[in-house]
């Protein structure tokens, strides 16, 4: 695969679905001339070897992948920087308007990108990713977060509830990913909310509060990226609140026996995304990076990724990662007409895209958060 992205006097032309004759000058590698440093803000992994390294190579650049955990962290990461400093943003769907509305980001041409291509409609036009016709973000994955588990202290059964969280042998060994989104939206979901997990009245608040509290006790910690995996690895946790196969899927495939499940009162779809940052020098070199992880290649690559796996969005992605590798299609349901197909529970209605609160302020969310941890 490796064979194809570098420079055409070792090896074939980068494609990105665009004609080569467009994409050729840029992608020659120049060996003596020093590599053009790209700044990238993103989750954990965006920016190792496995996903950015042969287009390094390919393109004589080289990623300074600056990491956050949770959209909060992301933007006050880039307020407490000068204008200019990242040329590109990983972004949670989510927080993408508010990138916009902070002026962070650039305008982006739809057409240099393969909407055409989508696996689903709603990615798009995927929501906050355009205001007023323009597009200021491109979706580039995605994944679910419902119940994980250890499948020796918790059936498949009981895991296609919420309730699982409360089972009496779980004491004291349910964990938190240590962001309020995630955590509270399942919250939601338990309570019956549905589609309107995020817009929440005073009285549905209340009880989303509540029902969270109760879990309280149940709780033995709330973990990083890194206290996740661990605590799941290790056995120190069972069940783990606000996360999926993001954790799971790389510890099930080192036999760990662990797994994720979207449960039946619904999951939450994680949604990253890629901007190009507001006054940029490299904007045009960030573009065909996007370009690139929107390819065939990318999208296997991106699948794939060593730090955390995800969903390709696009049908020649999808296709790709069944030729590359059709068991780990099998394994995500990213395989047609599969109960577990990703764009199947999306149709169904049993996914929720992630989103920030509606009637209250993220704030709000934040200082409940706080003080559940420190009950």
């Amino acid at each position: 695969m490796s064979d194809k992205i570098l420079a055409p006097n070792r090896r074939d032309i980068l494609k990105y679905g665009v004609a080569a004759t467009a994409l050729s000058a840029p992608f020659i590698t120049r060996a003596n001339a020093a590599p053009t440093e790209i700044n990238m803000l993103a989750w954990y992994g965006h920016g190792e070897p496995d996903m950015v390294g042969e287009f390094e190579e390919a393109n004589n650049v080289k990623f300074n992948a600056k990491y956050y955990a949770g959209g909060d962290n992301m933007l006050g990461l880039i307020a407490q920087s000068p204008p200019g400093t990242y040329d590109i943003i990983l972004s949670d769907g989510e927080f993408v308007q508010q990138l916009n509305e902070a002026g962070y980001i650039e305008e982006m041409e739809p057409a240099d990108y393969p909407f055409d291509d989508m696996l689903y409609e709603d990615f798009e036009k995927f929501p906050g990713h355009w205001k007023d016709d323009k597009l200021y973000s491109m979706m580039v994955r995605c994944g679910h977060l419902g119940v994980s588990y250890n499948t020796k202290s918790v059936s498949e059964e009981e895991a296609m509830s919420y309730k699982c969280f409360w089972k009496p042998e779980l004491k004291g060994k349910v964990g938190h990913f240590d962001w309020h989104l995630p955590s509270l939206g399942e919250m939601s979901l338990y309570n019956g909310n549905g589609a309107d997990l995020w817009d929440l009245d005073d009285d549905k608040w209340e009880a989303v509060q509540e029902t969270t509290m109760s879990l309280r006790p149940q709780v033995g910690g709330f973990f990083d990226y890194g206290g996740t995996f661990n605590s799941l690895k290790n056995g120190e946790m069972q069940a783990m609140v606000g996360i999926g196969d993001w954790i799971t899927g790389v510890l099930e495939k080192d036999g760990a026996p662990v797994a994720s499940v979207v449960p039946k009162e619904g999951g939450i779809q994680w949604t990253e995304s890629y901007s190009i940052g507001k006054d940029s020098e490299k904007a045009d070199i960030v573009k065909k990076f996007i370009q690139y992880m929107l390819s065939p290649e990318g999208q296997v690559k991106s699948a794939q990724m060593a730090a955390y796996p995800g969903f390709a969005i696009t049908k020649a992605g999808r296709e790709a990662l069944i030729d590359d590798n059709p068991r780990e299609a099998i394994r995500t349901g990213q395989v047609d007409k599969m109960l577990n197909d990703p764009i199947r529970l999306l149709k169904e209605g049993r996914i929720h895209y992630r989103n920030i609160p509606v009637q209250q302020d993220l704030e709000d969310w934040n200082d409940f958060w706080s003080e559940y941890k420190n009950a």
